[in-house]
């Protein structure tokens, strides 16, 4: 039979190096590296990994059966500048099913030769990913052993590997050179290694990660100077040192390798390190931590008082950061799904993205270290952080992670979300919270630092949440502040300070720009809210030249001036002496589940309407309502003076930074009379 060339028939084993080799559209045969809450990471060779999003899935993740080494077919979509490949799901996922296959070998003389016999499969062959010990070949990326697995019995494989039970491979030829007087390797840093190739030397760490791959296994190892992979390798996809765990002190002996321009080494001896040695290195290994992690100042981007106000604890949440990124800790960001929310995530993602890079050579490690999940609103509720606990743990116990440091940005900064953060405490993952707006002492005692001028005695009223991070992530990442410079005033809907104005137009940054960027942002936070668009966000706060913010910005203007007319011609308007109060019926005068948010409309509102006398516009919907007012109206003391008018109609402060307030829906007129009642008699 002629060879089959139409490529979508066939599958491809891909024997290249880099991604920029692959071809997209292309099928090829991949092995399960791991799972994430956003999708599979599949090995489509030693050194190139993709990203299969959940996105791509015909099916939930939790119905896929496949596990780490299950073989998998998947199709390339596409490789980014970065290195990053993003693939397609392939409903085929059997040999069989397609009709043929053939080498890609961009780098070997094989290239384009088919794969014989690659559809002559029994019968029985399952239908799903299948389960394989494959034999590493010699350009093996993650160990370099010259080993074959194959079709021998699993003790005659390990013993042609050099390895015996769970006793992992060691290399005999180790000289004398390497080694003192006692016969044992000299104890190095891993900042020396990459002029100690192809010497046998000995580390002490910290185990901060640990992956099995479906050759060896891969032991991330950090001593105060950086962080090196140490491959170990009993047999394919067998767990070696079972007892070492990620939090391990161990010290480590091995041979320093350079695998496609990294740093590995090849573990010989791993022992787990207990008593005085341990403490000492642990001791050691805080020192350093504390020394690389904390900044010596803020740096600054707009000249505030506020921002000054709050310089220690800038630093102190800085420290927290970028400590998380040196201990291989995950960071989770949580913001608010609005303008001002995006920005401020942006801007730590910005900071943070690059430390990691540096950290870890995996190109997928900023997936598994940096989260973006934004929030409807700004408390940080129990819902969430059950999703949250829900979803570390599930990666502390699937992929040995640490429990992640949970950053919340323009949320979790009022008792509302102390509940929230109390069952993250429990749990002990580690937690910053970072609000230009309210704030409540209390709150202090619930995290590692807090960020907000309230608490430190100076009003904030015309500083942004979006300034304050950006000059947070300004101090963890200095080197990317002048990608920062313009995000302040995008933050602001208005009185942006004259400071952060001038700072975006120094970079380019018009006031019309800056306007197209905030409206192009706050329709994307609206639109399928729980996910983080990295890429979307980063190309229009970064690399957007104004054609895609300009096209989103004017959808943004008409679909917001429509529901602002619609919601005006249908305005309640009271009058309670000097006081003048707009209500609107949002259940019966807005699209619920469309453009724009409840918050967002009403904010508009007030700002269009405050020049025509409104003193306070109220929003009022089934069993909650909103509060907007130019003067500092203290929501929780109109909640609790309209709960003693209508002590029956279940009136509470639900969110202090929202302006919201809920009730009982049976009571709904009493509640929304003894609300504007009480709010009136406070303005």
């Amino acid at each position: 039979m002629d060879w089959i060339t139409h490529e979508e028939d066939v599958w491809f084993d891909f024997r290249g190096s880099t991604p920029d080799q692959l071809v997209s559209g292309r099928y090829y045969k991949g092995t399960v590296d791991g799972f994430a809450d956003f999708g599979v990471f599949v090995d489509l060779s030693p050194g190139v990994t993709g990203l299969l999003h959940r996105s791509e899935v015909d099916r939930r993740l939790e119905s896929l059966d496949w596990e780490p080494g299950d073989t998998v077919f998947v199709q390339v979509k596409n490789v980014r500048d970065n290195g990053n490949v993003d693939l397609a799901w392939s409903i085929r996922q059997s040999t069989r099913e397609f009709r043929g296959a053939q080498i890609h070998d961009p780098e070997g003389d094989a290239d384009g030769d088919p794969i014989d016999g690659s559809t002559e499969e029994s019968d029985d062959e399952p239908s799903g990913p299948v389960k394989t010990t494959p034999a590493p070949r010699d350009d093996e990326a993650l160990n370099g052993d010259d080993v074959a697995v194959d079709s021998a019995s699993p003790d005659e494989s390990a013993d042609a590997a050099g390895a015996t039970d769970d006793t992992p491979t060691t290399d005999a030829a180790t000289t004398a050179t390497d080694r003192d007087a006692d016969g044992a390797p000299e104890r190095v840093d891993v900042a020396s290694l990459s002029d100690r190739v192809g010497e046998t030397v000995r580390l002490d760490g910290e185990v901060v990660g640990i992956r099995q791959t479906s050759g060896p296994t891969v032991f991330e190892l950090r001593d105060g100077t950086g962080a090196v992979d140490c491959a170990a390798f009993v047999e394919a996809g067998v767990r070696a040192y079972p007892d070492v765990e990620v939090g391990s002190i161990v010290r480590l002996d091995g041979e320093v390798e350079e695998r496609y321009d990294e740093l590995q080494v090849e573990t010989e001896d791993l022992d787990i390190l207990t008593d005085d040695e341990a403490a000492t290195i642990e001791e050691r290994l805080a020192d350093a931590l504390t020394a690389e992690a904390r900044p010596d100042s803020v740096t600054t981007l707009i000249d505030h008082d506020a921002v000054d106000a709050v310089e220690e604890s800038l630093r102190d949440a800085a420290e927290t950061i970028r400590r998380a990124v040196l201990e291989s800790r995950p960071v989770v960001v949580r913001h608010a799904a609005t303008a001002d929310g995006y920005v401020a995530g942006a801007a730590i993602e910005r900071a943070v993205l690059p430390l990691i890079r540096e950290e870890h050579a995996a190109a997928d490690a900023e997936y598994h270290y940096f989260t973006r999940r934004p929030l409807e609103g700004s408390v940080y509720d129990m819902d969430d952080a059950t999703n949250d606990v829900t979803r570390m743990l599930q990666d502390r116990d699937r992929h040995d992670e640490k429990l992640p440091l949970v950053l919340l940005v323009g949320t979790g900064s009022t008792v509302e979300s102390s509940d929230g953060l109390g069952l993250l405490g429990i749990y002990g993952a580690r937690r910053v919270v970072v609000d230009a707006e309210v704030a409540d002492a209390a709150v202090a005692d619930d995290c590692e630092a807090i960020v907000n001028p309230g608490l430190a005695g100076v009003d904030a009223a015309d500083l942004s949440t979006g300034a304050l991070a950006a000059t947070l992530a300004a101090t963890v990442g200095p080197d990317v502040a002048a990608d920062l410079s313009h995000l302040p005033a995008v933050s602001y809907w208005d009185g942006a300070p004259q400071s952060a104005l001038d700072l975006a137009a120094e970079a380019g940054y018009d006031a019309d720009r800056t306007r197209e960027l905030r409206e192009a942002i706050a329709l994307e936070a609206y639109y399928q809210s729980y996910e983080d668009k990295r890429e979307l966000i980063t190309d229009l706060l970064f690399d957007d030249a104004g054609g895609l913010a300009g096209h989103i910005s004017e959808q943004f203007r008409q679909k917001l001036d429509t529901e602002v007319d619609t919601a005006t011609a249908n305005l309640d308007r009271r009058e309670d002496g000097d006081v003048v109060v707009d209500v609107l019926d949002t259940d019966a005068y807005t699209h619920r589940f469309d453009f724009p948010p409840t918050g967002l409309l009403l904010d508009e509102l007030h700002r269009r309407r405050s020049g025509d006398g409104t003193d306070l516009t109220v929003g009022v919907g089934t069993d909650e309502l909103y509060l907007r007012s130019d003067d500092d109206l203290d929501l929780r003391g109109v909640a609790s003076d309209a709960a003693d008018r209508a002590p029956d109609a279940g009136i509470v402060a639900a969110s202090v930074r929202d302006g919201r307030i809920e009730f009982l829906s049976g009571r709904r007129d009493a509640a929304v009379d003894a609300v504007v009642d009480a709010a009136v008699d406070r303005l």
